[in-house]
């Protein structure tokens, strides 16, 4: 497998399973206190059901990153997600942002993998290429 192709699945396979555990541990498997007092922020009522439907959502991107369909379209998603969800604790919580583990040092992880992957994966793979658009020995 050539170096770019190799780079390309480490990135999403990183960003998938940062998106699939985050789908799955805090919102769905374990009822996170953090992400209710989110939705609770937000005043919307059953934070249970909103996060396991969100949690449902960010496995699917989860496997959406790993399956070759639309793959810049998925990176262009995953990228806009961060960018909102970094904003969104901003200004709805934003104590939130200087605790251990937050967004602001995740998201921009996971951002700098987005970048990587559509860098590695050059323009040509939405047109049915699964290779990167150039290879490094």
């Amino acid at each position: 497998m050539p170096t770019l192709q190799r780079i390309t699945w480490l990135a999403r396979g990183a960003l998938a399973l940062v998106f699939a555990w985050h789908g799955l541990v805090p919102k769905i498997l374990y009822l996170s206190p953090g992400e209710v007092q989110m939705i609770q922020a937000h005043g919307l009522p059953e934070p249970r059901w909103l996060l396991m439907g969100f949690g449902v959502l960010e496995v699917a991107i989860a496997l959406w990153l790993v399956s070759g369909i639309a793959r810049r379209a998925s990176l262009m998603v995953c990228a806009a997600m961060l960018l909102g969800l970094l904003v969104d604790v901003a200004v709805v919580l934003p104590m939130l942002m200087v605790q251990a583990f937050n967004p602001v040092s995740l998201n921009i992880a996971c951002l700098a993998l987005c970048w990587v992957a559509w860098i590695a994966e050059g323009p040509s793979n939405d047109r049915g290429s699964n290779a990167p658009a150039d290879t490094v020995p």
